[in-house]
């Protein structure tokens, strides 16, 4: 008797789990759906455009950018044309990685313009605007796939050729070579098998496949040793991308030092200094503080090395 009691009464304690469990799915299902049919606050406008010639040329006029009442960028102007190199230097939290997001549009300035080949980026096309840009952020995301189909997948009609002379300017051919099954190794989800400056590595070669116009890379080297780091702006530096207009942020000096113009913000999101390496370095301010920090030790060991 008992059992046949336990038979009745347990599914009944079930169904009201299952009803509490419907509504929590149709209230959050509700909420899901609220915000994919408002969809992004980025819109492209109707009457949109694009350059004939997309050349990489970047402009940041007076722009000013908020996080609700927290001003992150306060009249921050520069001029990259195409083929030259921007380094951005700061503290954690002075906009850097702000400024980058700004010239694929993930955000729109409050006040300003930012322009990309003379037009400002809120009037372009958004997927042509996006196609010219290969974007390295510090966040390495990869996909559980192979290495051949990570580096391509911004350009998934990339020729075997180009996705192996990605990963040689990125310095990840050798390591890529060494894996059992080469370009069709799979990797993990994020990665997962790969140390961080190989995934860094494939993320830069990701970036370099999509052959864009302009390259941002946000501390997308932290991860690698100085000689690798060196490779790697060596490869850049060939023929074939003297064209490439790129931007680098960074907080080791070795990263920047070669830059055609560096920028130092503050806490207030305003540019604080800027200059070339040796410009900066006479100035003897933020950027020259930064250079004494990483370069201390190896000034002492260089004195030490002296005395002895």
């Amino acid at each position: 008797m008992n059992g046949y009691l336990w038979m009745i009464s347990e599914p009944l304690r079930q169904i009201s789990f299952i009803v509490n469990m419907v509504q929590q799915s149709l209230t959050s299902s509700e909420k899901v759906f609220y915000y994919l049919d408002m969809g992004s606050t980025v819109r492209e406008k109707e009457d949109a455009k694009a350059p004939e010639q997309y050349t990489g040329h970047v402009q940041f006029d007076h722009v000013r950018f908020r996080y609700g009442d927290n001003v992150v960028l306060d009249d921050v102007s520069f001029d990259v044309p195409p083929g030259n190199t921007l380094a951005i230097m700061g503290a954690t939290g002075t906009g850097k990685s702000t400024i980058v997001s700004l010239i694929p549009r993930f955000y729109d300035c409050f006040e300003g313009a930012v322009r990309v080949d003379g037009i400002d980026v809120k009037d372009h096309k958004l997927q042509e605007l996006r196609r010219q840009v290969g974007l390295v952020m510090q966040d390495t995301f990869l996909f559980s796939d192979s290495l051949a189909e990570n580096i391509a997948f911004g350009r998934p009609d990339a020729p075997q050729s180009d996705v192996e002379r990605a990963a040689d300017v990125a310095q990840g051919a050798e390591f890529i070579a060494n894996m059992a099954d080469g370009y069709e190794a799979q990797v993990g989800e994020r990665g997962l098998g790969l140390s961080g400056g190989q995934k860094q590595r494939v993320s830069i070669a990701r970036a370099l496949a999509c052959d864009p116009k302009i390259l941002i890379l946000d501390d997308s080297t932290s991860a690698v040793d100085m000689e690798t780091e060196y490779a790697i702006q060596q490869g850049l530096a060939a023929p074939e991308y003297a064209e490439l207009t790129k931007i680098i942020i960074a907080h080791r000096i070795s990263s920047v030092k070669d830059a055609n113009e560096i920028i130092v913000l503050d806490d207030g999101g305003k540019i604080a200094e800027r200059g070339t390496h040796a410009q900066l370095l006479a100035a003897g301010g933020l950027y020259t503080q930064m250079f004494h920090d990483q370069y201390r030790d190896y000034a002492q060991m260089k004195g030490g090395a002296a005395h002895g």
